[in-house]
Order: structure tokens, then C-alpha cells, then sequence
């Protein structure tokens, strides 16, 4: 299965049997047989009609609209999973604090190590880096050994902050100088690497939603990131331990020259990517895409086996057992 990115401004899109029908000025310009898409990205002023968000429903395609400058995402999903008791089970989970921070400690454990396999790789591949890499290395594993110690989620938020501080510190020793790339920042990014990571974190995060609902789980109801208003929070939560492949496939962007600052453009709104640019994106992304939509059904599914269980039937049997012995 495949995505279908359009960023045109004044095409029209309609259905025609099986396919997807391109118009512009009132002209057939392309069509796209239905069959192989998996998701449609939109973005500008891009026109359909209600009968193709039906068949796109149907058939259980995803939309996903980018909006402005910052390409805020809107999604427009199929009808929800048919086991609403899967729904249920995760609503009493999120309520059981055993359950929330033996899942958090998996979650935060398993975002140090891909970091830290990441820049590990990356030392033994830049030399000229290898002091910095090593002594961010080093703050990492003792990061990753404090977390065992805590037993609640505000420490292990604590723990994965620094250990996100740690390794953009890294990141920021790898990547190309004319990036003028020092620390992670966003809302907005200042510079083009960060824009490029909001983009792919951005798009990370659909794929999650789009992967969670398909499943029958909701996205809002988190167990690491807990309820906050119109935050998707269990997707917030399955998306941690990917982010670093999102870094790795930004970082080899600006390496191979696919994108150069060029293609950014700058002011008081912050740095954004233009649309030439975003077409070299989109070229390159679906080919992760692939690989993170496997990995995220695949810890869909390891989240399913894990709400199996401790079934609702045995919330809060298992309280005397310590959360470390318990890690999931």
C-alpha cells in the first residue's frame, strides 16, 4: 500500500469507479486507481467532492489535510473499529496507575536505547565527532540507569527530558554546520533542521492515529501522556521510540544535499519548507513511511497483548508487586 501526496493549489479531485480523477480548470489532467492507497495527504487549496471522502471512507483510506504555513494536521478517518470492548478495556487501564507506569518505564526505556543506538552508530562513522559523541554517550547510559529508580510518571517524564537534552546535544554535534542547528526547538522552528523534524514528527504522529483507530484503540486515552484537551495522547505515547528515525532520515536529507537550506525560507512566523522542497520531502518520505507503519502496527499490537494482560477482570490484583519487576 502506498500514500498519494498533493500539494497543487486549483485541482479538483473526484471518484470515477475505482479511481481517483485529477481536474484542473475544469480538465482531466490524471488519474490514480484506488487500489494500492493507503493514505492521501492534502495540502493547499486542493477541491473534492463527498462522495470520494465516502469512498475513501469505505475502503478505509485515510485523509490527512496539512493546513498553512505550519501544516497543522486534520484527519478524516473511516468508521471506528467494530470491538468496542477493546475501547473499554483501554479506558479502565488509563485509570490504573500500575498498569500507566509500567507502561511509561517500557516506553521511556526503549526511546534511551534507540537514541543511544543512533548516535553510537554515528560515532563510529564520524570521527571527527567521537570525543563529543562519547560524552554524550556516557550521560545517556547514566540517564538510562536512573530511570530503573523511578517508580511515577512525572519522575520518568523527568528522566526522558534529560535524556532528550542529552541527545539533541549529540544530534547537534552531527549535523551539517550550515544548518546552524544547536538544540531542539519548534512552534516555532528556527531553523531547518527543526522545521524538518516538526514536518516528520507531524507526519509520524498521523501514521499513529490513523494505526491506533484502525485498531479499535483511541488515540486521545494515553497511558505514558496522560489526558490533556484535544491531544492525542496514546499516540503521542506509541511514537516515542520512533522519532529518532525520523532524525536519522532528516539528518540524511541536508548529508546527501537532497534538501539544502535553500529550499527553507525564514521570518517571524519561523523556518518553513518551501513547496520545491516539500516535493523532495514527500519523494523521500514514503519510503519510511512504509517502514514506520510496520513498526507502529507492530507496537499496536504489542500494546493490544499487553492490555490482554492485565484485563480489567485484574486491575489492581497485582498492586503489591513493585512497578520494576513489572516493566513491560
Amino acid at each position: 500500500m502506498s500514500s498519494l501526496y498533493i500539494d497543487r493549489r486549483g485541482v479538483e479531485l473526484e471518484a470515477d469507479g475505482e479511481a481517483l480523477v485529477f481536474r484542473e480548470n475544469g480538465e482531466r489532467i490524471g488519474t490514480v486507481p484506488l487500489a494500492p492507497i493507503s493514505r492521501v495527504f492534502l495540502r493547499g487549496d486542493v477541491r473534492l467532492q463527498s462522495s470520494l471522502l465516502g469512498k475513501l471512507g469505505e475502503r478505509g483510506i485515510g485523509v490527512i489535510i496539512l493546513s498553512g504555513r505550519k501544516s497543522e494536521p486534520t484527519l478524516l478517518m473511516a468508521r471506528p473499529h467494530n470491538d468496542a470492548a477493546k475501547r473499554v478495556a483501554q479506558y479502565r487501564l488509563s485509570l490504573d496507575a500500575v498498569f500507566c507506569t509500567a507502561f511509561a518505564h517500557g516506553i521511556v526505556k526503549r526511546k534511551l536505547q534507540v537514541q543511544r543506538d543512533f548516535l553510537a552508530t554515528r560515532r563510529d562513522h564520524d570521527l571527527e565527532h567521537r570525543y563529543q559523541l562519547t560524552l554524550v554517550l556516557r550521560k545517556l547510559d547514566n540517564i538510562a540507569a536512573q530511570s530503573h529508580e523511578k517508580d511515577n510518571i512525572p519522575a520518568l517524564r523527568g528522566v526522558e527530558g534529560a535524556g532528550a537534552a542529552a541527545y539533541f546535544e549529540g544530534l547537534a554535534a552531527i549535523a551539517p554546520p550550515r544548518l546552524h542547528f544547536q538544540q531542539r526547538n519548534r512552534r516555532p522552528p528556527r531553523d531547518p533542521l527543526n522545521a524538518l523534524l516538526s514536518l516528520g514528527y507531524t507526519m509520524l504522529h498521523c501514521e499513529a492515529v490513523l494505526a491506533l483507530y484502525g485498531a479499535g484503540l483511541d488515540p486521545f486515552i494515553g497511558f505514558y501522556h496522560q489526558l490533556d484537551f484535544g491531544r492525542e495522547s496514546l499516540a503521542c505515547d506509541v511514537v516515542e521510540p520512533l522519532r529518532c528515525e525520523v532524525d536519522q532520515f532528516a539528518l540524511e536529507l541536508f548529508r546527501t544535499e537532497a534538501l539544502r537550506p535553500e529550499d527553507f525560507s525564514t521570518t517571524e512566523s519561523g523556518c518553513m519548507l518551501g513547496k520545491n522542497g516539500r516535493t523532495k520531502f514527500y519523494g523521500g518520505w514514503e519510503a519510511l513511511a512504509e517502514k514506520l507503519r510496520k513498526l507502529l502496527n507492530e507496537q499496536v499490537d504489542e500494546l493490544a497483548a499487553q492490555m490482554k494482560q492485565f484485563s480489567p477482570q485484574g486491575i489492581g490484583d497485582n498492586s503489591d508487586i513493585p512497578v520494576k519487576d513489572k516493566e513491560l
